[in-house]
């Protein structure tokens, strides 16, 4: 009854107020300024939601004449605040207890007043601390509110031309978002987890929450003191630079994380001095999902090459309510003409309020309308940008958005794409011939023709020796790539040379039995224990694929869990979720293929699950029943460490679950240990799938585990038995003679010098503590991780635990540009995969190493690199 009653005095409100405004504006409607005062004080007596839409026309100075947009600056921090007995109230209900028994000072003026809440200064341990406290009674006023507007938007439903828009649905969609933020307790997770996004971020900062003080009422924070957003003019940065920073700050938020401050206008941000941005306020916060990211980026790559037909089903996708009633010409053509508009035509004078405009309208002929997601970024995007083109308003948002929209985007700028291809060109002129012979016949996906991300400049090699490489023109190379694991010897070790030989010239068999197969096995086996055996391969994607096929076989169950960002080879079952795609809660992940063409099957029947997390192991028990196998990357190439702890606990739980787990050591096995990762991390899997290594270089892969498990490949000498009970694990040339001699010849070698993996580990780590002494002194947002020969680069201001958001924070153009710049200094590494370290890198090479990667680092950041703004 409450509720009602308030409802329906607010509707009350509304409807003299509006007949107010509608009157005042009526009789002054050619004075602006006059009008801007009516509608400024209009939203004020209306309250919190309708604050909200002043507070964006106050960031509109592009848009909106300055001294209307000047009208509604108070809105930022300068509303009326609580009267001193509702703060008294709400405080001891928020506190438990009088402020003086909690602070050692408490300010009962406030230093800001919002539409929501209000905000004071104070001491606690000795510290000065803001108190953010909810102004009495606007929990009812925004409940209030939102069922008048909810009401209103029914009525106009009735409407015709309004019907298409689903004003009330939409609306109902966003009505938790605004309603929401009153709750402090809730704001204080959303600024923990914002912060945390930022935690090493070069110039943009989060204060931190003191979580014991807060509660739905009340959020303490850390005191920050500074330039007040709307006095942008007072900080000695160059506009240029800092509009460039809150971009960077925005958008990166958007296209990154994935959370974005919904409400980014200058009263929400505090300069230091040296220009660096601190954020506040997370009443509002949006989210998109790994979907939205992946739509918003395709989208907008779509645009960045003008492809319009393209860039219209993507926009479709992605921003339209039931976008499988929008696929007829006329709606195609309209929209071709409004992305041509904004996006070329209107570029370099880009307003996000203009293409909303026309994309509402648009969807709303149509009978549909833009979704709640994206209607809640496009308002976070109105709102930032105003304030950024406030700050410099010969900002180029367009041009400057490139960074953010080209997520998967192999792109140099201009300039320095003519560079490298002037100085590789020069430098390389037989490899680029070979890559224009190629073209006509070879289909390359791992190096010419690179799948989703291809190379700019992919490399030739006439030979390769040690750690060095030499391209077809002559130029020599410190190789960090090893052909992605094989050579951990270094290239043609002349132990493997001689047993290639040697098993070449005997006849190179195969399909037979022959003794060199059966050595190597010997040694895979007592590798990993005496109960131990073997099925050899063609590869890791084979291995992969033969232990799962064991795994069905053995426990009568289908179904097969797999971990986000774990690549087990180019099947279908490995590839799920395993690269670019990631979909669904970060604690409970939806499956997602990675390449057009795999089963939908396949991917919708496979668990997904999320490395060290306690609730994949819920998940695991919860699909016991119907569950064969977990396979996983015990050490993820992604993450370059392992947790044991965790793979102890889930050796546990598939025990007593009855479900066989798989480590895929294809990459770490016999890298980081003789044997694999396992022996480090003290776990036994009931299969592990190795490959690279095994084979000597030569292509090769095994699948090895206890004999009651591997025997289940093996037959039963009963052909009916064999088929309803036994895994077929063929190969025509698996365990053929010439790769298993060259993989015994490897295995020999690391067994019988053990030192090899002491020196590697010492090593990688000289190399990962030199490479972050050296990126920290430059001041580069740069990652380097690794252990036992592994190792990564990435520039990115985050540390994120999960694959996705390594992969989301990526800055993929540096990364290229950094894997080029290191050519010029004799370095070759893959562009985007990890490094790796072998047996024959001497001292010189690592130091050769260290002084590429601190020129390349420096000569980047002069060029732009790495600073808010890139030309």
């Amino acid at each position: 009854m409450k509720a009602a009653a308030q409802a329906l005095l607010e509707s009350c409100r509304v409807a003299w107020w509006t007949a107010v405004l509608a009157a005042g504006l009526c009789l002054g409607r050619r004075d602006r300024a006059r009008s801007s005062r009516l509608l400024r004080a209009y939203l004020l007596r209306m309250g919190p939601l309708y604050i909200k839409a002043g507070q964006v026309l106050g960031t509109q100075s592009g848009l909106l004449p300055r001294q209307v947009a000047d009208e509604f600056r108070t809105f930022f921090d300068q509303l009326p605040p609580m009267r001193e007995p509702a703060l008294e109230k709400v405080l001891r209900r928020g506190l438990g207890r009088p402020p003086e028994e909690v602070f050692e000072a408490f300010d009962r003026r406030p230093v800001a007043a919002g539409s929501v809440a209000q905000v004071h200064r104070a001491v606690a341990g000795g510290r000065p601390v803001a108190v953010k406290v909810v102004k009495a009674g606007v929990r009812g006023r925004l409940e209030a509110g939102a069922a008048v507007i909810g009401r209103l938007l029914a009525v106009a439903h009735l409407l015709p031309r309004l019907r298409g828009y689903d004003l009330p649905g939409h609306f109902r969609e966003m009505r938790p978002l605004l309603t929401g933020q009153c709750d402090m307790a809730a704001e204080a997770d959303r600024q923990r987890e914002v912060a945390e996004n930022f935690r090493s971020h070069p110039f943009v900062r989060v204060p931190r929450v003191h979580e014991e003080l807060c509660g739905p009422d009340v959020l303490v924070m850390e005191y920050v003191d500074g330039i007040p957003g709307h006095d942008a003019g007072a900080v000695p940065v160059s506009r240029r630079e800092l509009a460039a920073r809150l971009q960077d700050a925005f958008y990166c938020m958007v296209y990154f994380h994935g959370r974005f401050h919904v409400d980014p206008h200058p009263g929400n941000i505090v300069f230091t001095p040296e220009g660096r941005i601190t954020l506040l306020d997370f009443g509002l916060v949006g989210h998109l999902s790994e979907d939205d990211k992946w739509n918003l980026a395709s989208f907008y790559y779509a645009c960045i090459r003008k492809e319009w037909a393209l860039a219209g089903r993507r926009f479709t996708r992605a921003f339209a309510v039931r976008p499988e009633t929008l696929g007829h010409a006329a709606y195609e053509e309209e929209l071709g003409a409004i992305l041509r508009r904004h996006f070329e035509e209107q570029a370099s004078h880009w307003s996000t309020l203009a293409f909303l405009d026309d994309a509402i309208r648009l969807l709303g002929r149509h009978g549909t309308r833009i979704t709640t997601t994206f209607s809640v970024l496009a308002l976070s995007l109105l709102t930032g940008e105003g304030f950024i083109s406030e700050v410099d308003p010969e900002i180029d948002l367009w041009a400057t958005t490139r960074r953010f929209t080209d997520r998967f985007a192999p792109y140099l700028n201009e300039g320095l794409r003519e560079t490298f291809q002037r100085e590789i060109g020069e430098r390389a002129p037989r490899t680029q011939a070979l890559r224009e012979e190629a073209a006509r016949h070879l289909v390359a996906p791992t190096h010419f023709d690179r799948f989703v991300l291809p190379s700019a400049f992919p490399l030739a090699v006439a030979q390769a020796r040690g750690s060095r490489l030499r391209d077809l023109d002559g130029n020599e190379y410190v190789d960090l790539s090893g052909g992605y694991g094989p050579h951990i010897l270094g290239y043609a070790h002349p132990a493997v040379v001689a047993a290639i030989q040697e098993a070449a010239a005997r006849g190179a068999v195969n399909a037979v039995g022959n003794p060199d197969e059966v050595r190597l096995a010997g040694l895979i086996a007592a590798a990993f224990g005496p109960d131990h055996k073997v099925v050899l391969s063609n590869s890791g994607t084979e291995a992969v694929q033969i232990a799962l096929r064991i795994a069905r076989a053995r426990t009568g169950r289908q179904r097969v869990a797999k971990f986000e960002g774990h690549y087990h080879g180019f099947s279908d079952q490995g590839l799920v979720s395993s690269w670019f795609r990631y979909r669904g809660d970060p604690r409970a992940p939806e499956p997602v293929g990675n390449s057009a063409g795999m089963q939908d099957a396949v991917v919708a029947q496979t668990l997904v699950l999320q490395y060290g997390e306690e609730d994949s192991l819920r998940r695991i028990a919860a699909h016991a029943d119907e569950l064969a196998c977990v396979v996983l990357e015990p050490m993820p190439s992604a993450l370059g460490d392992f947790d044991p702890a965790f793979l102890r606990r889930l050796a546990a739980v598939c025990a007593e679950a009855g479900v066989l787990v798989v480590y895929d050591e294809v990459v770490t096995g016999f890298r980081v240990h003789y044997g694999g990762v396992q022996h480090l991390a003290g776990t036994a899997p009931d299969l592990t799938c190795l490959g690279k290594i095994i084979g000597g270089g030569l292509p090769a892969g095994a699948v090895v585990g206890r004999a009651e498990v591997i025997d289940t490949a093996r037959t039963s000498g009963d052909p009916f038995r064999d088929v309803d009970s036994r895994a077929f694990a063929g190969g025509t040339m698996s365990g053929n003679s010439v790769t298993a001699a060259a993989g015994a010849a490897t295995l020999r070698e690391l067994r019988d010098r053990p030192q090899i993996y002491s020196r590697l580990r010492d090593r990688t780590a000289w190399l990962v503590e030199d490479l972050t002494a050296q990126a920290g002194d430059c001041g580069v947002p740069c990652r380097v991780k690794g252990r036992d020969s592994v190792f990564s680069v990435a520039f990115d201001h985050a540390t994120p635990r999960l694959v996705r958001d390594r992969l989301a924070g990526l800055d993929v153009t540096a990364t290229l540009a950094f894997a080029y710049h290191m050519r010029r200094y004799g370095v070759h590494l893959p562009e985007l995969h990890t490094m790796m370290l072998s047996a024959a890198h001497s001292d010189a090479d690592l130091e050769q190493v260290s002084e590429a990667f601190g020129k390349s680092v420096r000569e980047m950041l002069s060029t732009g690199f790495f600073g808010a703004h890139r030309d």
